[in-house]
């Protein structure tokens, strides 16, 4: 019988997943790991090589490490209920006019419920995975803090998973820094994961070109939507687009057209197939709404509470004041004013290090 219980690993292949594997070994846990396979490029008609998580390369190298340390290793294939879920969710948001964060998604609604069911079926009592987060149980509440590296934090991505979900799950990596997970894995001898290059493309899309995808989704879509306008602020119009879907609030590159002067797309408009351009000024935006929540730190937010919002994973966050309308709904009020808003992004609120909550952004204003 093992030390602290068993537990199932969610194992990507890469140095992080990895490594949390072998902490939890060397502290005694009986572990189990297990690979996702969650998509097949080769599939989709892209030209790059199958790279990244989903690969033959990263599950033998799951495997590897499993093989090594003792523990059993398996194969989650659970292509269907992704494709089913995250890929018709991402081709339906850029048709709304919005903009999708797949990844966020997939951690919340497809892997920590496929792990937590293969943890029941494998008598695990626990789930780990290789994120830079923090968790810690709080009175009766589990919330979710940044990890020590600020750089490599992805507190933002698990703003999603549940306070069940959170009860049964473990993150080994918060407290370390990436340098430090190198140098582990030196000193254990997995210099294949030391020189492994990593990724950080949507695993469906991983030569980025998300055009390309929806094009090869939805042959048909090109033909529809080809030819709307370019307008500015006024109305004006400026030019002709290749479709609303193909475009994102805040993009300035791959417009196709020249006005003497930097443009920036400001919003879509799915109804009209209209994509408005404006100077960068333009971009900023007072407040934002946001929808379907998942609240960590409190069961309901009572009263306006300051809090650090972000807005897109790489954002640095904005103090906010944010006020829960309903079970619901978030108004956020900037203190000061925040560009390119895209809906359908994530919007996380932090209080101090911990994650409070988020949901997705609805809708974004000007006061």
């Amino acid at each position: 019988m093992s030390k602290h219980g068993r537990i199932l690993v969610a194992m990507s292949g890469g140095i992080d997943s990895s490594l949390a594997s072998v902490l939890l070994h060397e502290q005694g846990y009986e572990v189990i790991g297990m690979t996702m396979k969650t998509w097949d490029y080769a599939g989709s008609g892209g030209s790059k090589k199958e790279t990244g998580c989903c690969s033959l390369d990263s599950i033998n190298d799951a495997r590897t490490v499993a093989v090594e340390l003792g523990f059993p290793h398996y194969i989650l294939d659970i292509r269907t209920e992704f494709g089913d879920y995250v890929i018709d969710h991402f081709t339906g948001e850029y048709l709304e006019g919005r903009t999708p964060n797949p990844c966020v998604l997939c951690n919340t609604h497809i892997k920590w419920d496929a792990l937590l069911r293969r943890a029941d079926r494998l008598d695990c009592e626990f789930i780990a995975t290789g994120h830079y987060a923090n968790m810690r149980q709080e009175n009766d509440r589990f919330i979710v803090s940044k990890g020590v590296d600020t750089w490599k934090d992805q507190s933002y991505v698990l703003w999603g998973v549940s306070q069940e979900s959170l009860s049964r799950t473990k993150l080994p990596l918060g407290h370390l820094r990436k340098t430090e997970i190198r140098e582990m894995a030196k000193e254990r001898g997995f210099m294949d994961l030391v020189n492994k290059s990593e990724s950080y493309e949507i695993c469906f899309v991983p030569d980025n070109d998300y055009r390309g995808f929806l094009k090869r989704r939805m042959p048909e879509l090109e033909s529809q939507v080809m030819g709307g306008n370019y307008v500015m602020q006024d109305g004006t119009v400026v030019g002709k687009h290749e479709g609303y879907p193909f475009y994102t609030i805040g993009q300035r590159k791959g417009l196709g057209i020249a006005l003497g002067y930097p443009v920036f797309v400001t919003e879509i408009r799915k109804d009209t197939n209209e994509v408005v351009l404006g100077i960068d000024k333009d971009l900023e935006r007072d407040g934002m709404y946001v929808s379907k929540l998942n609240l960590q730190k409190y069961a309901r937010i009572e009263g306006p509470l300051e809090t650090v919002t972000k807005v897109r994973y790489k954002h640095e966050g904005t103090p906010a004041t944010i006020i829960q309308e309903s079970d619901d709904r978030i108004q956020v009020l900037f203190h000061d004013p925040v560009s390119a808003i895209a809906p359908g992004q994530a919007a996380v609120f932090y209080e101090g290090d911990d994650v409070v909550g988020g949901g997705w952004i609805s809708k974004s204003f000007r006061q």
